[in-house]
Order: C-alpha cells, then structure tokens, then sequence
C-alpha cells in the first residue's frame, strides 16, 4: 500500500470547501487545517503510486488550490517501531 503526504496552499477562506470536496476522493484518508505556510494536510493511500499520482494531478487542478507540495513515505509509522530496530 502506497502512502503519500500532501500539503496544500488554498485560496483565503476556502479551507473548509476544499476539505469537503476533498473527502469525496476515495484515496484521501484524513485532511487536517493547519496553520503555517500550507493551509491543508492530507494522507493519500492507494495500492499503485501512479494511481495516487493521478489523484495528486486532479488535485491540483481544483479551483481553489494554488499550490501542493507531495512528501512520498518510505517507511511504517513511529508507534510500528521497536525501539531496537536500526
């Protein structure tokens, strides 16, 4: 299972319709508001990172975002860690 992080930058006062038209895709997981330089934070999950590439591309052409940056995961979550792995 592929999982890939993306920040959002949206239109001022567009937070709340992009999340909700963001929870209408299958592939996004969570969406969280954030403060800071990006507006939006979603986790993506799909079965083929070219899958996943196509929902990030349809992303990226809704009206009210103006910007993306895509993090690809690598590796379990830090709770899947035992503390002697290296």
């Amino acid at each position: 299972m592929e999982k890939v992080l993306v920040l959002l930058k949206i239109d001022s006062g567009c937070e709340y319709a992009v999340v909700k038209d963001l929870k209408d895709i299958d592939e996004v997981r969570e969406a969280f508001m954030l403060f800071g330089i990006y507006d939006i934070i979603i986790r993506l999950e799909g079965n083929l990172f070219r899958d996943l590439k196509k929902v990030i591309n349809e992303i990226k052409q809704m009206e009210k975002v103006r910007s993306t940056m895509t993090m690809i995961t690598y590796m379990t979550p830090y709770s899947q860690i035992s503390s002697d792995s290296n």
